[in-house]
């Protein structure tokens, strides 16, 4: 599959790329190797999350370029691998460094819901990038090293429900601002412009991931109710001749509009997993995995002895108060960079990948069906005739 060796391909050039800062789109490739190396056992994606990983956790569990003060949610992702660290070396500095993660979010400023603040320069304003950030590892905490309360946890998601989500159009705006006093805010609502596919694929995969994790219960039920209506929102979006999502996934015929690689993997992992799961019908993980190939057939490019993932939304938010260009406007999104081999898409490409080897292990069909070719072969000898024909009809005949 040649999804399969660019993701192995790009692991190995990861593994020995520093680029100097403590950051979450590093934790997407991070988790998307955590990934492969559950679904697959290989070891090299371990030695690759470790070798990484050692370059910025010291002997004494400090984490080199983290900045708790900056109460930046996006700080937080990458140490989701920590606890595998942990648990396959038993080393005290990986556990020193969940615990200096942990009291962040012990410290996280929140809103007057007691949602966290996505960062201490975005006061008030809950985003739906920041529920995939934070609440997975606050979940992994809970559930190994405190008393299993994931209580805080659903609360957050259902702020979230309560003022980011669109009755009419079925889908969660990108962010919420608590007092409404931001400039992209609506002034009634709080609520950004528009609905951004990366934005409901990192909310998504929240569901996922921590849907997984949850013992069952009355919480679990709660989450699931709220994963199935965000993925029955979405799924409906899907773009006909791309077979993926466009980068506004309501406007899918605005000029500039395209289909984007990161959100749309985002999506068929968690239509995937929901379905692996047990929560989402069938029909879902059969479009997810359809998805992830739409994403192979389109996105992939040969240029000479390159491969390259393409389609990717380099970046886009919303502020902080004085960048009056990220705006939440239509056009705001269509005009950030679209880039190649970026960790956003690359990392999530890892998980769907990883997801797919799992669901599709799982579940009958993991996509379209295969048929095998059952017609008899021309004899090579004419006396063979006999012994290769196939309901009275020539060899090869159809």
């Amino acid at each position: 599959m040649l999804m399969e060796y660019y993701l192995k391909e790009y692991a190995g050039l990861f593994a020995n790329t520093d680029r100097n800062v403590w950051n979450y789109e590093d934790g997407c490739v991070l988790i998307g190797l955590n990934a492969l190396y559950e679904s697959t056992g290989d070891e090299t994606y371990f030695d690759c999350i470790k070798t990484f990983m050692d370059r910025y956790i010291e002997e004494d569990g400090h984490i080199r370029l983290y900045r708790m003060e900056d109460y930046n949610v996006d700080f937080i992702p990458a140490g989701r691998v920590l606890y595998l660290l942990h648990e396959k070396t038993g080393k005290e500095k990986y556990l020193i460094a969940i615990e200096t993660l942990m009291e962040q979010i012990r410290r996280q400023p929140r809103t007057q819901h007691g949602s966290f603040w996505h960062k201490a320069i975005y006061p008030n304003q809950v985003w739906l990038d920041g529920l995939y950030m934070a609440l997975p590892y606050y979940a992994m905490y809970q559930l190994r090293f405190s008393n299993g309360s994931l209580d805080d946890i659903v609360m957050q998601f259902e702020n979230a429900r309560k003022y980011l989500y669109d009755e009419k159009q079925k889908l969660y705006y990108h962010a919420f601002c608590a007092t409404k006093d931001i400039f992209w805010a609506n002034p009634k609502t709080g609520c950004s412009a528009n609905f951004w596919t990366r934005a409901i694929g990192w909310h998504l995969m929240a569901f996922a991931d921590i849907y997984a994790m949850m013992p069952n219960g009355k919480l679990k039920e709660r989450m699931g109710e709220l994963y199935m209506e965000c993925a029955s929102g979405v799924i409906k979006r899907r773009d006909d001749k791309s077979g993926m999502f466009m980068q506004l996934t309501a406007l899918p015929d605005t000029k500039g509009n395209y289909p984007e690689t990161s959100g749309t993997l985002m999506i068929a992992y968690s239509l995937m997993k929901g379905t692996r799961f047990g929560l989402l019908p069938a029909e879902f993980g059969r479009t997810g995995a359809e998805v992830l190939m739409s994403v192979e057939k389109n996105e992939f490019r040969l240029a000479g002895d390159e491969l390259h993932l393409g389609g990717i939304c380099k970046g886009a938010g919303l502020g902080p108060d004085g960048n009056f260009r990220r705006d939440g406007s239509a056009e705001y999104y269509i005009s950030e960079d679209v880039v190649e081999d970026e960790q956003k898409g690359v990392g999530v490409c890892m998980m769907a990948y990883a997801e797919w080897l799992c669901y599709s292990n799982k579940v009958r069909h993991g996509g379209p069906r295969v048929g095998i070719f059952m017609k008899a072969y021309d004899p090579i000898m004419p006396d063979e005739i006999a012994r290769l024909a196939i309901e009275g009809k020539r060899p090869g005949r159809l």
